[in-house]
């Protein structure tokens, strides 16, 4: 039998089927009932589910990134799908197929390794290039690279998204050049490879995503620092020169701070022309997918509007992309 998919569920529908348990998390009602919040997914999308009036036990069997066997009825909440789960159940991994849980690459992975390469070693100062060819030539890192998401939930989180994430960046760097000559666009463009580089290390993908112990405890940015110092030291002992030092605290800069802002979790704010510049292209890329990606993968196939997103802050309008796609036609 065909499996029911998150996207091919309707209000009303009575389910029963199996789910990768994305997130689960105990909570607890006004009146102090303790209720499960758990995120099924599959390869086309998440839906919430709850289960009410459960106990600090009754869900022990089973934890993120377990499949499940989910029974329950779907109903639509504030514009949105939910399922109000009846039986939750741990499933057995055997015989089930890893990809119809993990959801699909954006890209041709094999591609953007390419052009990444070509972009990358195509930089002009010697002591970038060298760095960039130890980050290449370490076989480990760049299938970690190529399979890694660049996030967990908000954008390109998905199977090959970090790479397509920085090669995105690159082109528009890219594109830029012409426009901004009095950036470093080599120093740039290694900011772009650098700045969520440590994720093939905070996160954890090979079933669900989530994040590893050194993830939580340390974050992309500190391990992208430490993935840096490693490659230095490689191309030192390559080249037998000595790493500018200037330009490696330049290049932490850039891991630092390119988040922008201490509240959006920037250790430092960017302080060079180049660090805002990855900023925002940084910041471009991931909200164009991030919103890209929330109406295309909207069940509410009905509504111009998507339901409201609380990590947004609002909803997103669909009818333009429709507008214009059936005006090219």
């Amino acid at each position: 039998m065909s499996r029911i998919n998150v996207t091919d569920l309707k209000d009303g529908d009575n389910v029963e089927e199996v789910y990768l348990l994305a997130e689960k998390s105990l909570r607890a009602n006004r009146n102090a009932n303790l209720y499960l919040l758990a995120q099924l997914r599959d390869k086309t999308g998440t839906i919430s589910g709850l289960q009410w009036n459960v106990t600090e036990g009754s869900t022990d069997d089973f934890s993120a990134g377990d499949f499940v066997r989910a029974k329950g009825k779907v109903q639509v909440y504030q514009g949105g799908l939910q399922m109000i789960v009846t039986g939750l159940k741990k499933f057995p991994a055997d015989g089930l197929d890893p990809a119809d849980f993990q959801p699909e690459p954006g890209a041709d992975v094999t591609k953007l390794l390419e052009r990444l390469r070509e972009i990358m070693l195509g930089v002009g100062d010697p002591n970038l290039k060298a760095v960039m060819e130890a980050f290449l030539a370490d076989e480990e890192l760049v299938a970690s690279l190529c399979a890694a998401p660049a996030g967990i939930k908000a954008h390109h989180a998905y199977t090959g998204g970090l790479i397509e994430h920085m090669v995105n960046m690159l082109e528009v760097a890219t594109l830029i050049e012409p426009r901004y000559p009095m950036l470093n666009h080599d120093v740039l463009k290694l900011g772009v490879f650098l700045h969520d580089l440590g994720k093939v290390r905070e996160l954890e993908y090979e079933t669900s995503f989530a994040y590893t112990d050194e993830g939580q405890l340390l974050g992309h940015m500190q391990i992208g620092c430490e993935l840096l110092d490693e490659k230095i030291a490689a191309a030192e002992t390559a080249t037998g020169e000595s790493f500018p030092k200037p330009l490696r605290l330049h290049l932490k800069h850039l891991i630092l701070s390119h988040h922008g802002t201490e509240e959006f979790g920037s250790p430092k704010v960017p302080m060079t022309p180049e660090a805002v510049a990855l900023h925002h292209l940084d910041a471009l890329d991931a909200k164009v997918n991030e919103f890209s990606r929330t109406i295309e993968e909207d069940p509410n196939s009905d509504s111009n509007w998507t339901p409201f997103n609380p990590r947004m802050g609002r909803k997103l309008y669909k009818g333009s992309r429709g507008e214009s796609q059936e005006s090219s036609t």
